[in-house]
């Protein structure tokens, strides 16, 4: 959210009230692994912003290596929620793969749940999940992926701080 000339912070359009406690940047820590390679550990950052006319969330998402703080991966896109609960995601990766992933966001237990309905530009991958959950004041995710060898199953988790 940007201040306004008077240092209060911009209003939150009404569209995106559900899941608002996005909003800012989150720190944190991570873990992946997968079938076909070795498990790793990461750090991560997410930015989520808007602005008031508008009812999406722009996303950036960046990642790095715990020991050399070398970067891993990247990816941006935007978040859409509608008014009934339910919610379209777009994400376009560093590797060129991209996204576009429908799902549901439940305001109250501040849960979202993301399902592939295109994942683009991939030799390999054919389906993701993701979801999110504020726990404690922490946003948790997990990620899941389908590749032409394995079906859907684990990938990434972490728990992410908002700074």
């Amino acid at each position: 959210m940007e201040p306004s000339a008077a240092g209060d912070v911009e209003a939150v359009h009404p569209g995106i009230e559900g899941i608002s406690y996005l909003l800012g940047r989150w720190r944190g820590q991570g873990e992946g692994g997968f079938p076909t390679i070795n498990s790793f550990s990461y750090g991560e950052e997410l930015h989520f912003s808007h602005h008031s006319s508008r009812p999406v969330i722009a996303y950036t998402q960046k990642t790095w290596k715990l020991a050399s703080g070398e970067p891993m991966h990247a990816e941006s896109g935007y978040w859409r929620p509608r008014p009934d609960g339910s919610i379209e995601v777009v994400i376009a990766q560093s590797t060129g793969l991209v996204e576009v992933l429908k799902g549901t966001y439940n305001a109250e237990e501040k849960v979202i749940k993301l399902q592939s309905a295109i994942v683009g530009n991939a030799s390999k991958v054919k389906e993701i999940a993701r979801d999110f959950q504020l726990i404690g004041g922490d946003l948790s995710y997990v990620v899941q992926m389908a590749t032409n060898s394995t079906s859907l199953q684990p990938h990434l988790r972490a728990s992410l701080k908002k700074q």
